[in-house]
């Protein structure tokens, strides 16, 4: 019988989610070196210089850290915010930079990061990243009040603490300034950081639409149950069931949810009902991405998960790139078969 997600109720302890704090498995071998910049886009030469300077700069602020007893307090950690579209090696620069600072340090996409805070508490959190050296985040997001925020105070504790921060996010196509908007809208909402942090515009192509196909054809419901019951490690579920079972998780629970699993076959896929289940299926697409989990599908193609209606409206940009991941995730498997 094939194993099922909607089976799996995994269980997180506060503790790890800290300990989990690293780049996905994706970005384990990456560099600064191995990051080839397009020719015909200049920027994304000038990101890895300036991201090797980051890092350079940031090493310096830790190790010139003063002692609890010294009259002089922490050199304030330093910024770097790198902007840019979906696929330009943003993530790449970003786990670049984790890779090449020293320990402790921590790296994690913005919604984990929300996640951490919540299950530790806002002192724990603070407590327990204020030693490191760095903290990357991942896709930031704009869209969340609150959230926003939240990790806004946060991130003004750490660097007032001596932690640098690195950051990317995205610009939308076609959206009213493109770099210059998104980072004024950034340093807006981090107010107290404005003047540590560094925008840094990375253009260019999504990598992962060059020269491919359009989304794949769903397979048949016969199809689904055939590749799903020969491929060792592979989940079939019904998409209902599974978007119903997401509700009765925390976020913070899918990357366990996946946790070795080899393929993720879903039967049924239809546009998601509703928001609420359309941005946990965000969700669940970041970490399937983060931990290079192959995804295919009957009924809808994965490009048409999300309706129009919520590709017009304030979470345009999630959807978007949850769109990117899972076409990239659902050639990989047609690739493999």
């Amino acid at each position: 019988m094939v194993a099922r997600l909607c089976d799996r109720n995994p269980s997180v302890s506060p503790d790890a989610l800290i300990d989990e704090m690293v780049p996905p498995s994706t970005f384990d071998e990456v560099s600064f070196d191995s990051y080839i910049p397009d020719p015909n886009e200049p920027s994304q030469a000038q990101a890895v210089s300036k991201a090797r300077d980051f890092v350079e700069r940031a090493s310096k602020v830790r190790s010139g850290k003063r002692g609890f007893f010294s009259r002089k307090g922490p050199s304030q950690g330093i910024g770097l915010y790198l902007d840019g579209g979906f696929g330009v090696g943003k993530t790449h620069l970003l786990a670049s930079i984790y890779h090449s600072m020293p320990e402790p340090k921590s790296f994690a996409t913005f919604v984990e990061v929300t996640h951490v805070v919540g299950a530790l508490g806002f002192m724990n959190a603070v407590e327990r990243l204020s030693e490191h050296t760095v903290l990357c985040i991942d896709e930031f997001e704009l869209d969340d009040p609150g959230d926003t925020m939240l990790v806004s105070r946060l991130l003004t504790e750490l660097t007032a603490q001596g932690v640098s921060i690195a950051a990317t996010s995205n610009t939308l196509p076609g959206q009213l300034g493109e770099g210059r908007f998104a980072a004024q809208d950034f340093l807006r909402e981090i107010r107290k950081l404005s003047s540590v942090f560094e925008t840094i515009r990375v253009d260019g192509p999504d990598y992962r639409h060059r020269d491919l196909p359009p989304a794949p054809e769903p397979r048949t419901d016969d199809e689904m149950l055939e590749v799903a019951e020969s491929t060792p490690g592979a989940t079939l579920d019904d998409f209902d069931a599974l978007c119903d079972h997401l509700s009765t998780l925390h976020p913070s629970k899918y990357k366990d949810l996946i946790e070795d699993v080899s393929l993720v076959c879903i039967r049924g896929v239809h546009p998601a009902r509703d928001q609420s289940v359309a941005l946990r299926l965000v969700v669940l697409a970041d970490r399937l991405y983060d931990a290079n989990v192959p995804v295919t599908v009957s009924g809808s193609k994965l490009d048409q998960i999300f309706t129009d209606e919520m590709l017009s409206g304030g979470y345009r940009k999630k959807y978007l790139r949850a769109t990117s991941r899972l076409l990239a995730l659902s050639r990989f498997a047609e690739a493999a078969a």
